[in-house]
């Protein structure tokens, strides 16, 4: 049961890699400023985010007690949504990006933002709302918030898609503040 928890924070983990493919070099100067900017103030949450799904794995991986599943997947639910709220603020305290409806990119990228750190404070939440003593609930509550974490990242899918309409991965893929490493996929 906490290995398909640990599988889907994984996949959380490779889907929530804010933008991928590779920098370009040939970036607009005004482009890769805001860029900057947003990465800058993204770096630490990446990280935030990367730490906390490494605890969710780490703890699916090791049998632990349920206390200890819920404690750790808790945790580490609040700390990924407190990321995504501090990274829709880094994005808009950026200010519009220099492209073209730059303004409406940059407000459809940090609503879907935010509205990931609401899904992971109600993943939160569900975990929290588990028995553990109950090993047969918990694991059918486990298998629920599981499943909720493919439609808690949704927010996030979609604001990555905004900003690469609006042509900004080349200029923040270049950004190290942007680049975040994932985890190996755990073992099922």
């Amino acid at each position: 049961m906490n290995k398909k928890l640990a599988a889907a924070a994984s996949c959380c983990a490779v889907l929530m890699l804010v933008l991928s493919g590779c920098g370009d070099d040939s970036g607009d100067n005004k482009a890769d400023g805001w860029a900057k900017k947003v990465c800058d103030g993204w770096q630490p949450n990446l990280k935030k985010i990367e730490d906390a799904n490494a605890e969710i794995k780490r703890v699916a991986t090791e049998n632990a007690k349920s206390e200890d599943v819920q404690k750790t997947d808790s945790a580490a639910f609040q700390q990924i949504s407190d990321a995504y709220k501090a990274m829709a603020e880094s994005l808009t305290s950026a200010g519009a990006p220099p492209v073209k409806e730059g303004e409406a990119a940059m407000n459809a990228a940090a609503a879907g933002f935010t509205a990931t750190a609401k899904g992971y404070t109600d993943l939160k939440t569900q975990i929290d709302g588990l028995d553990p003593k109950d090993q047969g609930k918990f694991a059918e509550g486990l298998k629920t918030v599981a499943g909720g974490i493919e439609e808690a990242n949704k927010g996030a899918n979609q604001a990555r898609d905004q900003l690469k309409t609006g042509g900004l991965d080349k200029a923040m893929n270049s950004q190290k503040g942007c680049q975040m490493t994932s985890p190996a996929p755990a073992q099922s």
